[in-house]
Formats: C-alpha cells, structure tokens, sequence
C-alpha cells in the first residue's frame, strides 16, 4: 500500500543552484551508497572542479552542504573556487537505504519512491520528502544566489516537492539552476550564460 505523500510545493519559491556530487566508485558500479561515507573517485574529483568552473562566475553568496565526504569534499573544492565557506546541514545527508547499502540498485528502488516498498532499516521515500524539504528551506533562508551541493536519491524527494517526475537521475557534478513555479524548472549551468 502506498503511503500518503505530504502535500507538494512545501519549498520556498526562491531560486536556487543544486549540485550532485562527483562520482565515486559505488556510482560508476550503480551501487547503492545511501548513508555509507564513500569517497569521489578521479573522475569525481575532476567533475567537481568543471562544476567549480561553471559557478565561478555565478554570484553564489551561500554554500550548503551534505555532511557526506562525498558532497563535502565537492562543496570544498567549488567553494575554493568561488571564494565561499561551506555550510554543512545534517538534513541534506543521502537517505540511508537499511540493508539495499551496497548492492547493486534494482527494481525495489522505484518501488521506494512510489511508496510501496520499503528496504528494511531505510528511511521512507515520504519521510526522505519532509527532510529534504526543510533542510532546502534552510538553505534558501541564507543570502542568496544558494548553492545546495547533496545526493541523487534526496534531489528526487526535492524534485517531487517541486511538482517533477522525482524518479529522474541527476547527473555527478552538474550545476542545476532551480527556479520556482507550477512545476519548477531545472536548467543545467552549461546552459546558461554567465
């Protein structure tokens, strides 16, 4: 049975910039992370510093980020770039997925967003929507333009929020631009000057 979703649009409408982390080896096998501390690959490493290179000039005043080494370490390395501190924020931590950590992602996970399944010792696909949410609206409270750098899995609870399709994959290391509306829109930076 399906769990009831809390209701949509729970984020505040100011725009914001989000960042997936950089790969780590578990993403390039599509291996579940969840809460495990997994570190950037070289190829992770690299996509933080060409996210880096197309927020420099972005204007960004604040920089919120996963406490997870592999959104920590991405967040540090744009926030050299950028001349910004980063922020950690607890709610912005990957959902822990119980007993599916460390196993290759399959059918049970689009089972979880929709509501129907759950992994034992994992959070909610719900719950993931109300922590995500408030952890964004922390972020968006800072002087803006925000950079939010965190997780795939808790970008999909913030897309749900957003009135989109949440069970898209964000892509390691690309700068999004997230404007509010009915539904929000999602511009990846490469696509926009600056």
């Amino acid at each position: 049975m399906s769990e009831t979703l809390p209701p949509r649009n729970a984020l505040t409408a100011r725009a914001f910039w989000f960042l997936r982390h950089g790969e780590t080896d578990w993403n390039a096998r599509n291996w579940s992370q969840g809460s495990v501390d997994i570190p950037l690959n070289s190829v992770g490493l690299a996509q933080a510093q060409g996210a880096a290179d197309l927020l420099r000039h972005r204007g960004i005043a604040s920089l919120v980020a996963s406490p997870l080494m592999r959104a920590r370490v991405t967040a540090e390395i744009v926030a050299a770039e950028i001349g910004r501190t980063v922020e950690l924020d607890d709610g912005l931590r990957e959902v822990a997925f119980g007993i599916e950590e460390g196993k290759p992602m399959t059918a049970w996970f689009a089972d979880w967003i929709a509501g129907v399944f759950t992994p034992e010792g994992a959070e909610t696909f719900v719950a993931l929507r109300t922590r995500a949410s408030a952890a964004i609206n922390r972020a968006l409270a800072r002087p803006a333009p925000v950079l939010v750098v965190a997780h795939g899995a808790l970008f999909r609870a913030v897309r749900a929020e957003m009135g989109l399709e949440p069970n898209v994959r964000t892509p390691n290391g690309m700068p999004l631009f997230c404007a509010p509306g009915t539904p929000w829109t999602l511009t990846p930076a490469a696509q926009l000057a600056g």
